[in-house]
C-alpha cells in the first residue's frame, strides 16, 4: 500500500497542475431560467441570485454527483462574428443529460456571450461551439451559507443546502457536532447541494468540511453555525469562507491566450 500511495503522489506531481484548464465543447440554452433554478442540485428560486441568473446545467464529469454545483466557469463562443472574446460568467446549478453539450445554459447567459446588442442573433443559433474554464466563485462580503431544508425535523432529521461557496473547490465530506464538542457525525450528500443526517446532534450546532485543494483536500471548520432552536427554511451564516483552488491534470494547460 504504501508503494502504492508513493507512485500515486508522483504521477499528480509530475502531471501538468493547472486550475484553469481550457476545455472545448458546445453549449445549448434553456428558455427559461426557471428551468434550471429547480435543477438537480436542489437551489430551487435561489439559484436566480446566483451570477446574475447566468445558470447552466453541466454533464455528468461536471456535476460530479452533485459536488459540482456551485462551480463557476467563464464560458465563451468560438463565433468571432457574433461572440465576445470575453463570454460570461456561469455558475452550474443542475445537471445536463444530454452528452451532445458540455452545457446547457440559461438564455441570459447564453446570451451574454454575444457581442453587445446582438444577443438575439445567438439564440437563433441554438447550439454553438465554445471554450471554458473552471474559475474561483467570489461572494463579495458573503459568507459561505447553511439553509436548513424544509425536511428537516428536529430532533431526528437534519438536512442543509450549502450557499455561497467561494473559490475552485468541492465539498467532498461533511461532519456535524454540538458546539464545543468533539463527538462528530458524519453526513451524507442527499443531492445536489444537500446534505443530511439522522443522528442530529442536541444544541447548538458546529460543522466541518473537507473541500479539495490542490490536489489534495483540506478541513474547513465552521465552529458556529445553527442556535439550539434552529428553524427549517432560514439561511445561517457559517462564519468562514472558502478561497481554495483545485488543481486540474490537464494537457495543454494553457490559458495565456484567454486573459
Amino acid at each position: 500500500m504504501a508503494l502504492f500511495l508513493c507512485v500515486l503522489f508522483l504521477l499528480l506531481s509530475s502531471a501538468s497542475a493547472c486550475d484553469r484548464c481550457l476545455h472545448q465543447s458546445k453549449a445549448a440554452y434553456f428558455s427559461k431560467a426557471s428551468a434550471l433554478s429547480a435543477g438537480a442540485c436542489g437551489y430551487g428560486s435561489l439559484a436566480l441570485g446566483l451570477s446574475g441568473g447566468h445558470l447552466a446545467a453541466g454533464v455528468s464529469s461536471l456535476y460530479k454527483d452533485g459536488a459540482g454545483c456551485g462551480a463557476c466557469f467563464q464560458i465563451r463562443c468560438k463565433n468571432s462574428t457574433l461572440c465576445s472574446s470575453e463570454g460570461t460568467r456561469i455558475t452550474l446549478t443542475d445537471l445536463n443529460h444530454n452528452n451532445e453539450t458540455d452545457f446547457v445554459l440559461s438564455s441570459r447567459a447564453f446570451m451574454a456571450m454575444a457581442n453587445k446588442g446582438i444577443g438575439r442573433d445567438i439564440l437563433k443559433l441554438g447550439i454553438v461551439d465554445v471554450e471554458y474554464k473552471r474559475i474561483p466563485c467570489e461572494y463579495k462580503n458573503q459568507n459561505l451559507a447553511v439553509r436548513v431544508e424544509e425536511s428537516s425535523q428536529k430532533p431526528n432529521y437534519l438536512a442543509i443546502k450549502l450557499m455561497y461557496q467561494g473559490g475552485q473547490t468541492e465539498v467532498v465530506a461533511m461532519d456535524v457536532a454540538q458546539v464545543g464538542s468533539a463527538n462528530w457525525n458524519f453526513m451524507s450528500r442527499n443531492h445536489g447541494a444537500v446534505w443530511d443526517t439522522s443522528r442530529v446532534p442536541n444544541g447548538a450546532l458546529q460543522f466541518r468540511f473537507v473541500v479539495t485543494s490542490g490536489f489534495d483536500g483540506k478541513w474547513i471548520w465552521a465552529k458556529s453555525v445553527l442556535p439550539a432552536e434552529w428553524k427549517t427554511g432560514v439561511i445561517y451564516d457559517s462564519g468562514v469562507q472558502i478561497t481554495d483552488i483545485a488543481k486540474e491534470g490537464c494537457s495543454p494547460c494553457d490559458d495565456s491566450h484567454w486573459r
